[in-house]
């Protein structure tokens, strides 16, 4: 019991304190290289430290689906509590990221706002995200069970349209929905639902759906100037080498400096930071808000994902193998 605690504290440290750290670092770089070095021997626009923060936080949680996809086609699985501690990071750390983007955006839009304003923000959006998502997962598993529907496809349905109720209700109450839609479903999910294994699959398929749409509209909006492509490029490339070599296994060793786990298994974690359909959905929200250098932020979102996946993506298995840290599944 008390390994299984310490194994879901090391998680949440990583999905908050981690993700913020990847913020601050990547935020930071991204910020020097647009804004110092980029004006001058580039040729694009630079950009200030706020809007830094803002395209790092848009990148700054990682994939769960993308990594346990590699995973899957390799044939591997992790060994010891990397596997269960990897997918309660990974599906956790998306709600920091959405919370960090939006404050950011709130501060951009909005004029000037003090740290406390900013901090009391995350904190009743956190509260109330928890609170919301914890009460519809167990309202879900409730009615889900007493509907009495006369097809099973009709509580696929019926699901949906409780995430997007759980998703208003916690909005409307000052929440944050996409953290009381994630915690509606770890609750709903840990209890038995009639139909379960027909709703588990339909989810499963539309999330790779919705996947599917998300990166044919990245396809479709990142349409550079081609002057400014070569230029925007070269900047991408150097932030993703640096989210992938310096923030994120910084964050990683600092998040879990206080853990019993082996450096071994602190680099693999390290890796293990795909970016994928999240920063492309947080990516329109500086272009819908109107932003100053929106669209050449979306465009370098872009260039780290496709970075990420082919880098990172291709190699996990290998490196995963080279620590001696995989087995076959």
């Amino acid at each position: 019991m008390a390994q299984h605690s310490a194994g879901v504290v090391q998680g949440l440290c990583l999905s908050t304190f981690g993700v913020f750290i990847t913020m601050l670092l990547l935020g930071s770089f991204a910020w020097f290289i647009l804004g110092s070095f980029s004006t001058f021997s580039l040729g694009v626009h630079g950009i200030s430290l706020q809007q830094g923060l803002l395209l790092a936080a848009i990148v700054s949680s990682t994939d769960a689906a993308a990594v346990f996809s590699v995973l899957r086609s390799s044939h591997i699985a992790l060994k010891g509590k990397l596997q269960p501690l990897l997918e309660l990071e990974s599906s956790s750390n998306d709600p920091m990221a959405v919370l960090q983007t939006v404050s950011l955006l709130n501060y951009s839009t909005g004029g000037e706002a003090s740290l406390l304003q900013g901090g009391s923000f995350l904190a009743i959006q956190l509260t109330i995200g928890v609170a919301a998502g914890y009460g519809a997962g167990r309202f879900m598993v409730w009615l889900l069970n007493r509907l009495g529907l006369s097809s099973a496809g009709l509580y696929a349905i019926a699901s949906i349209a409780l995430v997007l109720l759980t998703y208003a209700v916690a909005t409307f109450m000052h929440g944050n929905g996409f953290l009381a839609v994630y915690v509606a479903g770890i609750v709903a999910g840990n209890r038995k639902v009639i139909h379960q294994h027909y709703i588990n699959a339909f989810h499963d398929s539309f999330a790779w759906l919705m996947q599917i749409i998300m990166f044919l509209t990245l396809g479709m909006l990142s349409v550079p100037y081609r002057a400014e492509l070569p230029a925007l490029a070269s900047v991408a490339v150097a932030i993703s080498l640096f989210l992938m070599f310096v923030a994120r296994p910084a964050s990683v060793f600092i998040s879990l400096f206080w853990a019993k786990v082996s450096f071994k298994e602190k680099l693999l974690v390290s890796w293990v930071g795909l970016r994928g359909s999240v920063p492309i959905v947080l990516a329109t929200f500086p272009l819908a808000a109107g932003t100053d250098e929106a669209g050449e932020i979306f465009v370098l979102i872009s260039f780290i994902v496709v970075m990420s996946v082919l880098i990172q993506g291709f190699s996990l298995a290998a490196f995963a193998r080279w620590l001696g840290l995989a087995e076959k599944r």
